[in-house]
């Protein structure tokens, strides 16, 4: 495993949650705090962050005829996850930016280790040789109960045009939900140095102050940066 980085590396800050608990908004919302105070900073996702992430994230989240199989769906996420590190990530980190990353490999513990039921062994095996190694410093986990999270991800889907293209986890029921919201917080107890569970209800502004709060001994200027 690579060991964690110190600040003069550069920070690998990751984002998880289920749907609709509101990740990209509070990374948008930490980018904006961040560039004021002058640092250099990459916001990216999972899939999609790089081109071929991007031809990669319209297969496994469109919806279709052929159900991709658990299977996979995790080798596809973990050749997204390859790329992007190899492309966007290690060299983002390795000059000292602070990568602010919607979604990484605690998103596929959560969803096809506990969602699909493949085990964490299955999904472990395939990441511990580089790059795939790569562990972020610190992992955000915004918590929602997934009958408010899955409302809120299926009416923005609604709202923006996104039902067939980004809709295929919004279809499935409330159990699988659950199953990862579970799973996401198995993996946060386990790792307690690593994440920061914030709570993903009330307004944007309370939940960014929650974050920032989460993000201050790393980041100091969040603390210092009220908004």
């Amino acid at each position: 495993m690579t060991p964690s980085m110190g600040r003069s590396e550069g920070l690998f800050l990751t984002f998880e949650g289920i749907e609709g608990s509101g990740k990209s908004s509070q990374i948008a919302r930490i980018r904006r705090r961040l560039d004021t105070a002058g640092l250099e900073v990459v916001a990216t996702r999972e899939p999609g962050g790089t081109d071929v992430g991007a031809r990669l994230r319209a297969l496994l989240l469109a919806t279709c005829r052929s159900p991709i199989t658990p299977v996979a769906e995790l080798l596809l996420y973990a050749a997204d996850r390859a790329q992007h590190l190899a492309e966007i990530v290690d060299p983002a980190v390795g000059r000292g930016a602070i990568v602010l990353c919607d979604r990484y490999l605690d998103a596929t513990m959560a969803y096809q280790g506990y969602g699909r039921r493949l085990g964490a062994e299955a999904v472990l095996s395939l990441h511990r040789l580089p790059p795939l190694d790569r562990r972020p410093r610190r992992t955000i986990l915004l918590d929602l109960a997934p009958e408010e999270g899955v409302a809120r991800a299926r009416r923005r889907n609604r709202d923006l045009g996104l039902e067939r293209t980004e809709g295929r986890f919004e279809k499935e029921d409330l159990e699988f939900h659950r199953r990862v919201r579970e799973g996401y917080l198995v993996l946060a107890a386990a790792e307690p140095e690593r994440f920061r569970v914030v709570g993903a209800g009330g307004d944007e502004d309370e939940v960014e102050a929650r974050v920032a709060a989460a993000l201050a001994d790393l980041l100091p200027c969040l603390a210092r940066d009220r908004p």
